[in-house]
């Protein structure tokens, strides 16, 4: 979960080209809290790149915050925005 000013900044679309990228499965939507909720599948090191981005996220966002929590794997392939 990424909170802080990151609805309306292109932060999804970046997310998932990034994500596209790495070869990383997962998808990211929009909260009606204002935050990003994002699901990341895949080699842990790319895996911990797209954490360590969203830390930072677009050039117009201002992250607050990331909550990391790690689950199970979905067998999840391609990244889609919800």
């Amino acid at each position: 979960m990424i909170s802080g000013r990151v609805q309306g900044v292109w932060f999804r679309d970046s997310l998932q080209r990034r994500a596209q990228r790495a070869g990383v499965g997962g998808w990211a939507r929009n909260t009606a809290a204002g935050t990003v909720e994002a699901v990341f599948e895949g080699p842990a090191g790319e895996v911990e790149q797209l954490v360590a981005w969203c830390r930072l996220g677009p050039p117009d966002a201002e992250v607050e915050d990331v909550d990391v929590v790690e689950e199970q794997t979905e067998g999840l392939r391609g990244f889609e925005i919800r």
